[in-house]
């Protein structure tokens, strides 16, 4: 292949994604601050799943903006917000049209430079180093074939990782290279497969270790020697001008550090690690903009969780879900292994096989959390090296619910019964957003755009408000004789709908307790439980 455009740059899209998948574990060990939903290999693989969903169903025309606005949107974590940057000048660069490999290797080099401009103050010695030693490589080797410039750009980012620990301390202090730099390397991998059919790398986990012993460091990835006083990972998007940015970082800059903010034409992407969440985001309206989707992570505790995954159980829990929040959720309800997906993101077999080998317990539990993820579940059981039950829960609310009667010390069995016993004491539902019209649902006609109540799987409201819709939906599953109802905020809720969601069960179900979460789901503006 002598040129590369936007249909190679979506095949190579894909095949990060799927790289990033397999290796995602490997790069989590690599990581120095050890944190369950912090992790450089789970950030970067959520933001290559944004992008490839953002991919699904577009032209070739609009390939450049789908990598462009998926990674954006997708970006988690200090490595996933990086990340974004990388993809877009490659984007940038690629998505438009074919280029040969002069273009290549500028495309690389753009990528570079927007990497190193979204960081305030650099660390050498991380993904922002291997991608400059890549990407000056590939511009060398420009008069070359195509193949030659990203076989130059390969070569230089494993030389360049694997010298990560002589520049940053705390890499050379836990044995490891940078985890972030590593997942760069798998870019340039997947790149040469859809341009030379080379085999995607298996994962191997010898090659990435100094030989010394692994310790707990200081931060997801030390980009910037970040972690010394941050205890909290504060992320938003920010709706404001562009101009106010500069002053807006400034004002970070005073509160925390680990700070990358990422963006343009109204709408950034913005991370940091700081010990003043009030300030944090203070700082947006002082600028001027409006934060939303603000997602909190407690480090310290995180770190803790992480210590509790990794103890040897009886029983482990393997889950499906989507969400940075709802991970979170599942984590803390004492699920070891957490699989990507849910509703029109369904996992294989493989994927779910992988998470159950994964754990060292003697039996394992499956929650597929969706009806259509339960058959491929129950086909993964039958195939796993040691007894696997799987409950049949429909929805992430019905698995919630099961792992309240959790107990890691009991074997499969005794688990089975008790928490097929309490997921069937939840009622559920979720409100969604409909993407074409229908003029027959059991909620009637529907018109694109509609918010739709789904009771236990059915259309029971539609509604052209949010608010409304969610309210008319709580009206349905939220009987007097409940206690608690959960709240569970994704992609699509909002300050205001929520404060209506939780002024209506005041005045009609003054009686229930209620608990609201960030989530972080996909397609689900909310998810809704009563016990």
């Amino acid at each position: 292949m002598e040129t590369l455009g936007p249909e190679e740059l979506r095949a190579s899209m894909v095949a990060y994604r799927d790289l990033l998948r397999s290796h995602q574990e490997r790069l989590n060990r690599l990581n120095v601050y050890p944190v369950p939903d912090g992790d450089t290999g789970t950030n970067m693989a959520l933001t290559l799943e944004s992008v490839v969903a953002g991919l699904a169903g577009v032209d070739a025309g609009g390939v450049q903006k789908g990598v462009v606005h998926g990674s954006l949107m997708g970006a988690r974590g200090n490595s996933g917000v990086i990340l974004s940057q990388i993809l877009r000048g490659l984007a940038e660069g690629l998505g438009g049209h074919d280029v040969g490999p002069a273009g290549v290797a500028d495309a690389l080099l753009g990528a570079s430079r927007l990497a190193d401009a979204a960081v305030m103050r650099p660390v050498e010695g991380t993904i922002l180093t291997v991608a400059r030693d890549a990407a000056r490589a590939a511009g060398a080797a420009r008069a070359g074939s195509l193949v030659a410039v990203l076989e130059a750009a390969s070569v230089a980012a494993a030389s360049s990782l694997e010298q990560t620990p002589q520049l940053l301390p705390v890499l050379a202090d836990a044995g490891v290279v940078d985890a972030g730099g590593a997942g760069f390397v798998l870019l340039i991998d997947a790149m040469l497969h859809v341009a030379d059919g080379r085999p995607l790398p298996e994962p191997e986990h010898e090659e990435m270790f100094t030989g010394r012993p692994v310790v707990e460091g200081a931060s997801d990835e030390a980009h910037e020697g970040a972690g010394h006083g941050g205890r909290y990972e504060v992320m938003y998007f920010l709706e404001v001008d562009d101009e106010a940015v500069e002053a807006f970082k400034d004002a970070w800059d005073a509160i925390g550090d680990s700070i990358v903010v990422v963006g343009g034409e109204g709408l950034w992407n913005c991370h940091v690690h700081t010990d003043d969440i009030g300030a944090a985001v203070e700082a947006a309206i002082d600028a001027g903009g409006r934060p939303r989707q603000i997602r909190v992570t407690d480090l310290h505790q995180q770190i803790a969780d992480e210590r509790r995954h990794r103890a040897h159980v009886t029983t482990a829990v393997v889950a499906v879900g989507a969400g940075v929040g709802i991970e979170g959720i599942l984590r803390s309800l004492g699920v070891q292994e957490i699989v990507g997906g849910g509703q029109s993101m369904n996992p294989s077999t493989a994927q779910i096989l992988d998470a159950i080998e994964s754990t060292t317990a003697d039996g394992v539990i499956v929650l597929p959390n969706n009806k259509n993820v339960v058959p491929v579940a129950e086909q993964a059981a039958v195939l796993a090296n040691r007894p696997v039950r799987v409950i049949p829960t429909k929805s992430v609310a019905e698995g919630m619910a099961a792992l309240l009667a959790y107990d890691a010390g009991a074997g499969a069995d005794a688990n089975l019964a008790a928490m097929v016993d309490a997921a069937s004491m939840v009622t559920w539902g979720e409100v969604t957003q409909a993407v074409r019209d229908s003029s027959s649902t059991p909620a009637g006609a529907v018109q694109e755009g509609d918010w739709l109540g789904i009771d236990r799987g059915s259309i029971a409201v539609a509604d052209a408000d949010l608010a409304d819709a969610a309210c008319r939906l709580l009206d349905r599953l939220v009987a007097d004789t409940h206690e608690v109802v959960t709240v569970i905020e994704g992609d699509g809720s909002g300050p205001e709908a929520t404060e209506a969601i939780g002024e209506w069960l005041a005045k009609n179900r003054p009686e229930v307790t209620v608990e609201v979460h960030f989530g972080g789901q996909p397609l689900s503006a909310y998810l809704f439980s009563a016990e």
